[in-house]
């Protein structure tokens, strides 16, 4: 995400603004710190700028390299057969709660929804097998709103028991009764925060306080026992290559990216949304920036908290095991998937690091909105960002 809401709304930043042709809005910043970068390919010599990255995981320039670097790593773990995609979300009523105790609440998601699908997957009226799950957490909604939810990756299928054969779905198109996840998820969640409370891990601040007494608190829990709880799972999809580009969305997200920002203007910020209660209808949202800033800071987690793991037969201590054994009663050998993550534009190797540009450079130059527009607009001509750049330094 442009970094131009956060400069613009302190009266001490300084931020020169264009617009690119499409409408999108991009800054350079006369601010100092993190420098800029000329990466070329070092196959056919295609070139782009690209900004220092602060390694923040909540910054998405940050999430392109750190995800290219995980998923070489995950490509290996990759069974051939159909994955199914889960989502576990809460009633609106508990994320008060979730947002004043993040740290136990998300603790709390990632094991009720894990222990659900590991119980009912080796029930042997619906599957009775050992599945593996990787489960990535999200907490927001497209307009930046406080939406704790958990999106989960699970293979069509698992080992039995006594790990003597491989046991697919017993129908095609379908894999574990959304009904019983729902309840049975309710049921372990609810579970949980009644443990929690008694043993005091819970905190009420801030508009909470009416719910730290027990009459209260057992109240809600009653009327959200009674309530429906959402439990999406879409049917098995694809294999091994259609898993990767799931998992390249789902994984290294962070609340809004770059390209659904509109503008910056008058100390408000314009971004496109869509609207999940009216068949996803793509619209703009217009927040005041210090309300932006706001939104998208309820979804920073807690320092060094885990938002991506693995269970059952994906778990560390499970995995070195069950993976070639699953391989082996599938038949297949480990499938090299690295080809898949494409880097370059051209001819999809690897970048470096060709030249460093420094902030003052950029600083003292700021016609250089053309130069950076020919990017955004992608009038890919490495002969003609050569010659810009070659011409800035020498000037």
């Amino acid at each position: 995400m442009s970094s131009a809401p956060f400069r613009s709304s302190s009266s001490n930043a300084r931020a020169t603004h264009y617009r690119t042709s499409n409408g999108r809005c991009c800054a350079i910043s006369a601010c100092a710190a993190l420098g800029t970068h000329l990466e070329r390919c070092d196959r056919c010599s295609y070139e782009t700028l690209a900004y220092d990255s602060c390694r923040n995981r909540h910054c998405p320039k940050r999430q392109s390299s750190a995800r290219d670097r995980w998923l070489l790593n995950q490509a290996a773990s990759l069974l051939p057969v159909p994955y199914v995609h889960a989502v576990f979300t809460v009633p609106e009523q508990l994320t008060p709660i979730a947002l004043r105790n993040q740290k136990v609440f998300y603790a709390m998601l990632f094991r009720a929804a894990s222990e659900t699908l590991l119980e009912i997957a080796a029930d042997p009226r619906h599957l009775g097998a050992r599945i593996g799950i990787l489960a990535v957490l999200h907490t927001w909604s497209q307009n930046l709103q406080f939406h704790p939810h958990l999106h989960c990756l699970i293979p069509a299928g698992g080992l039995a028991p006594d790990y003597s054969r491989w046991v697919a779905p017993k129908h095609h198109g379908f894999f574990l009764p959304v009904r019983v996840l729902s309840r049975m998820f309710r049921g372990k969640l609810l579970s949980f925060l009644k443990r929690s409370y008694r043993s005091g891990e819970l905190c009420f601040t801030g508009k909470l306080p009416a719910l730290s007494s027990p009459r209260s608190f057992y109240s809600l829990l009653g009327t959200m026992r009674r309530k429906e709880w959402v439990v999406y799972s879409k049917p098995p999809f694809g294999g091994p290559e259609h898993v990767l580009k799931y998992l390249a969305r789902y994984t290294h997200r962070v609340a809004i990216s770059k390209g659904r920002l509109i503008s910056v203007e008058n100390g408000q910020v314009r971004f496109r949304w869509r609207d999940s209660r009216h068949n996803n209808r793509s619209s703009t949202m217009r927040l005041e920036a210090t309300e932006f800033i706001r939104r998208f800071l309820l979804h920073v987690l807690p320092s060094g908290f885990v938002k991506i793991r693995h269970f059952g037969l994906l778990a560390n201590r499970n995995r070195s095991r069950a993976l070639p054994l699953s391989r082996f009663h599938l038949h297949s050998m480990e499938t090299d998937l690295t080809q898949k993550l494409v880097r370059a534009e051209r001819c999809r190797y690897a970048l470096e690091i060709w030249h460093s540009l420094t902030t003052r450079w950029l600083r003292d130059r700021l016609w250089l909105g053309l130069f950076f527009r020919q990017i955004q607009e992608g009038h890919h001509r490495p002969l003609e960002w050569r010659a810009v750049a070659v011409g800035c330094i020498q000037n």
